[in-house]
């Protein structure tokens, strides 16, 4: 009995093997002629990398713009609403008086710079074309016109975007000159601190691809009204005290 149940375990073992050898027989031949029907297509031309490389090398100076546009415009706004916290005494709740005033400075300086490259790097675009009249000189520009009322008022955004230049270097380098020697002189020049908010933000909010739409234009539009509160309360303390 024993020798019959090993016969048939020794027959069932190999019957297991052969099968699984010919099934592995079978699998190689349907890989293979499966393998045989895929047909690999080689595709010339440059990689997704070198395409990639391209087009930053080609707008590098489209990407710096809005960068530095982006940079300019917050750190106005937080340049606003320190000078306003100055002078209401709400920053000195946050900072001592000596680092509250050297931040303040700090961001006209970051503000001055962005501003800077902001226009250098326009005039390196080669999408947009922009000379150097066009980026000094007001409504020399024929870029995105504006008609308001039926009016034509030219590249308006754009002087906008020019004469804020103007005034907040003249703000920044009368702060770094004359805030000692002539304190009246630089406070006077330092109310049109407000005249360049107005007109960045106006500048930033038509011309500016990030705020064209969606959440940034909603921040920046926010962000507005609170520099507007924040002026409210300055005027409103200013006629108190």
């Amino acid at each position: 009995m024993r020798k019959i149940v090993m016969l048939f375990m020794v027959t069932l073992l190999a019957a297991v093997l052969i099968n699984s050898g010919r099934a592995m027989v079978y699998a190689e031949e349907g890989e293979s002629s499966t393998a045989s029907k895929v047909q690999i297509q080689t595709i010339t031309g440059p990689t997704v990398a070198t395409k990639l490389a391209e087009r930053v090398g080609k707008s590098w100076s489209w990407y710096l713009t809005r960068a530095s546009g982006l940079v300019a415009a917050l750190s106005l706004i937080l340049l606003m609403i320190s000078g306003i916290g100055q002078v209401t005494g709400f920053m000195f709740r946050i900072l001592d008086p000596i680092t509250s005033w050297a931040s303040h400075r700090a961001l006209g300086l970051t503000f001055a710079i962005s501003v800077i490259i902001h226009i250098v790097s326009i005039l390196l675009d080669k999408f947009v074309h922009f000379s150097i009249a066009n980026v000094l000189i007001p409504f020399s520009s024929s870029y995105r016109p504006v008609k308001l009322f039926g009016i034509n008022f030219g590249s308006l955004y754009v002087a906008l975007g020019i004469s804020s230049f103007y005034m907040a270097m003249m703000i920044t380098l009368t702060s770094l000159l004359w805030i000692d020697k002539k304190p009246k002189l630089w406070k006077l020049v330092h109310w049109l601190s407000y005249v360049v908010m107005f007109e960045v933000f106006l500048h930033a909010l038509n011309l500016g691809t990030d705020l064209a739409a969606g959440f940034l234009r909603w921040a920046w539009i926010g962000l507005a009204v609170a520099i507007v509160a924040s002026i409210i309360h300055r005027l409103i303390r200013a006629r108190t005290t």
